[in-house]
């Protein structure tokens, strides 16, 4: 899909499973199982939605999933399946080869979005995905995932991200910014410091990988903020504000985490903000 200046695609990397009350919240199971069903542990089915833009001779990834670092345990403590999807099948599908990438934006560095920055090479050597590349993240959420709080230690792995800042490849961002030409970088702070979410804009109807701040299509609903966030608070004000936005321009929404609608239009009604029209990004 041409957006702006450059032609966007998603890339499904693969599919992993989290605690259901855990991703909604102080929302109620018999709400939110309507939506997202969960099996057997409670655990919802999510997915890792990536963005693929070319253009301006740029080939750009936006966020690489869980990768295949983790053990046997903790495969199977997240459900990680990449019997049918995966970071290096989506990119074969799209025609690209590693080597080709030559910017990686970073949302943040939670295993599920920056897992597949790095990889355990055949003699043990934990070496960039993307050798070309210069990956891109805020420099308050690389300080916060060297000295993360106990709520959310378990989120971050040094091995996908201090080999890519000891191999200068990993550029620090002080707030929001034009990235590139018509790609801009915008930081907001409810789930995690210094996450930062993607606008690509284009006149008539720019797209916004909003990253965890709306991670499934149900999150559109102003309440349903997830027991991950580090400021819940913040988190609601800051989907308010974007959301807005995002009617009043004909936004494109990336849910980076939703198998089944992974982006959308959104609407105000009676009832909030609703999925307008579902949008095959291909």
């Amino acid at each position: 899909m041409q957006i702006g200046n450059y032609q966007v695609k998603l890339l499904d990397a693969g599919r992993f499973r989290l605690d259901g009350g855990a991703m909604f919240g102080v929302v109620p199971r018999t709400l939110w199982e309507r939506q997202k069903p969960g099996d057997e542990r409670n655990r919802i089915q999510m997915c890792t939605n990536l963005l693929l833009i070319e253009g301006e001779k740029r080939k750009i990834l936006v966020d690489t999933g869980i990768g295949d670092s983790f053990d046997d345990k903790l495969n199977d403590i997240y459900g990680v399946d990449h019997s049918r999807y995966s970071l290096a099948s989506a990119l074969q599908q799209a025609g690209i080869k590693p080597e080709q990438i030559t910017d990686v934006i970073l949302t943040h560095l939670h295993f599920d979005h920056a897992g597949g920055s790095t990889f355990r090479d055949r003699n043990g050597t934990v070496r960039a995905t993307f050798p070309n590349a210069k990956y891109y993240l805020q420099g308050r959420q690389f300080g916060w995932a060297m000295q993360p709080s106990e709520k959310d230690r378990a989120s971050f792995f040094q091995q996908h991200f201090i080999p890519l800042q000891e191999n200068n490849q990993l550029i620090l961002l002080e707030d929001g910014s034009e990235l590139f030409p018509g790609i801009e970088v915008i930081p907001v702070e409810g789930h995690t410091v210094g996450q930062q979410m993607v606008l690509i804009h284009d006149d008539r109807q720019p797209l916004l990988f909003a990253g965890d701040l709306l991670p499934t299509s149900a999150h559109v609903s102003i309440p349903w903020v997830m027991a991950y966030d580090l400021y819940p608070l913040t988190t609601i004000e800051e989907k308010k504000h974007f959301l807005k936005r995002a009617v009043d321009q004909q936004w494109i929404i990336v849910f980076e985490h939703d198998p089944v609608i992974p982006a959308a239009t959104v609407a105000l009604t009676e009832k909030g903000y609703r999925l307008q029209d579902k949008i095959d990004l291909v």
